[in-house]
């Protein structure tokens, strides 16, 4: 059967060269101080919507995403991987989200695109944690939802069957589509970028990112797939007080970079002496027994 897919996914901060100016006066992420990089379960999450394309002809994979208009590397990058589509949610009353305005404001796109059979995320960004935005946009669109997944195994008779990784082992669940699943980092890996698409696509840009002189800016009335589709608040009929700051509870108070110094250190041969020596240090600082 042909699927209609959708993958969230998400431009994070690189969570490893967070400074001193990472943050603002707001309590929001100063996303222009940090190198921006595609989320790495979501990458993983791509992977698993490629598959299943594959797996089923006809199938379509679509990138949905929320950021800045410098946001739109995102759905190039999924387009070089072999996605078809993507729709960038890009509008000042966006800013400051939390995970409960980024859900509320994911659903309504999806709800927009409509006629949607799986969507696929991560199951967390880097620079929050929290993997709630998944589980969040299911609960808002009242869809079936798995979560923890590492590999979708099939689609059948209208149904996702997966399998999961859980606390002492993993487990395959069958659920009926429409579904939405979030995968882990343990999942298969991205594939790379396929260097015919990466021509294709190249300049493939939503409005807000062009400059207007852009040497090959006449592509863009001959080529329309260049065009990357840019929605805003109005454009998904969101309601703007569940948006951005206004709808977000949460606040983040700071961020800090903390790094790990060892100690004092050992080193330590196989031999029986140094066993030993180790077991009575251990014992008498009453580490053990």
């Amino acid at each position: 059967m042909s699927l209609k897919i959708v993958v969230l996914a998400k431009q994070v901060p690189d969570t490893r060269n967070v400074g001193k100016d990472a943050m603002t006066a707001e309590g929001t992420v100063n996303r222009a101080a940090l190198p921006a990089i595609f989320n790495p379960e979501d990458l993983n999450a791509l992977e698993q919507a490629l598959r299943l394309k594959e797996q089923n002809p006809g199938s379509t994979v679509g990138i949905l995403t929320m950021g800045p208009p410098r946001a739109g590397e995102i759905i190039r990058q999924g387009l070089y991987r072999g996605a078809d589509t993507g729709w960038l949610l890009t509008d000042r009353k966006f800013a400051g989200a939390d995970t409960l305005a980024t859900s509320y404001a994911l659903a309504m796109a999806v709800q927009k695109i409509g006629d949607v059979d799986i969507i696929i995320g991560g199951r967390q960004a880097i620079d929050g944690d929290t993997a709630q935005v998944g589980p969040q946009v299911a609960q808002k669109l009242g869809l079936n939802q798995v979560t923890y997944a590492e590999e979708i195994l099939k689609i059948e008779d209208g149904k996702a069957t997966i399998r999961r990784h859980i606390d002492g082992g993993v487990e395959t669940v069958v659920a009926p589509l429409p579904v939405l699943i979030t995968v882990n980092g343990t999942a298969a890996p991205a594939r790379p970028c396929n260097a015919k698409l990466v021509m294709k696509y190249k300049y493939a840009t939503c409005p807000m990112e062009r400059k207007g002189d852009e040497p090959w800016a006449h592509l863009y009335e001959e080529r329309p797939y260049l065009t990357l589709n840019q929605w805003s608040v109005a454009d998904v009929n969101g309601d703007e007080e569940q948006c951005g700051l206004s709808g977000s509870p949460t606040k983040v108070k700071s961020v800090q970079n903390i790094v790990f110094q060892a100690k004092e250190s050992k080193t330590l041969t196989g031999s029986d002496e140094d066993v030993e020596g180790l077991i009575k240090e251990l014992l008498g600082e009453k580490i053990i027994g």
